[in-house]
């Protein structure tokens, strides 16, 4: 068993993949991971769009452009649905904050099982919308493709702990 260290040093963002297909018994694990993710007051106001890339390239291609996104058997949309989320008291909608930690459930679930992701944040929202047939209420705010990778990890580039972390 992979400890959770080991797992989040295992983690990297992939750009390259197989065209294998995930089995589905790990597409369910790692879709269930994100649902047990915990969220404001636990009102999970989120909505996984999870996207056969087989066919819907050049569609897909107008959300993000790069070839590697559709490149793996499937990208998936996190939407998180504000009407819907808990808000603290000065007003600060939690739902940016809960989908980011569903995602991270996800792509943490899915590099155990040995499958790559890739964070994107800098997609096209309103292709995202038209492609995907969004409705209004809910918010496309992240992406990953979800497949095996085609490359391997390169070292990790992080600021070290005491410029990150202050103990007060």
């Amino acid at each position: 068993m992979t400890s959770f260290i080991d797992l989040v040093q295992k983690r990297y963002s992939v750009r390259s993949y197989r065209r294998d297909p995930i089995p589905n018994d790990v597409l369910q694990r790692v879709l269930q991971a994100a649902v047990l993710a915990p969220t404001a007051a636990n009102r999970q106001s989120f909505r996984l769009y999870v996207v056969a890339t087989a066919g819907r390239e050049e569609e897909l291609k107008r959300i993000y452009s790069r070839d590697w996104f559709t490149a793996a058997p499937y990208v998936i949309c996190g939407c998180s649905i504000p009407a819907g989320n808990w808000v603290r008291r000065d007003g600060k909608n939690y739902s940016d904050v809960d989908i980011a930690i569903v995602f991270d459930h996800l792509i943490l679930a899915a590099a155990d099982e040995g499958l790559g992701t890739c964070w994107i944040g800098a997609f096209d929202p309103l292709a995202a919308r038209e492609v995907l047939r969004l409705p209004e209420s809910e918010e496309p705010v992240l992406f990953t493709p979800l497949g095996f990778p085609a490359d391997q990890p390169t070292a990790k580039r992080r600021k070290p702990m005491s410029e990150l972390v202050t103990f007060v």
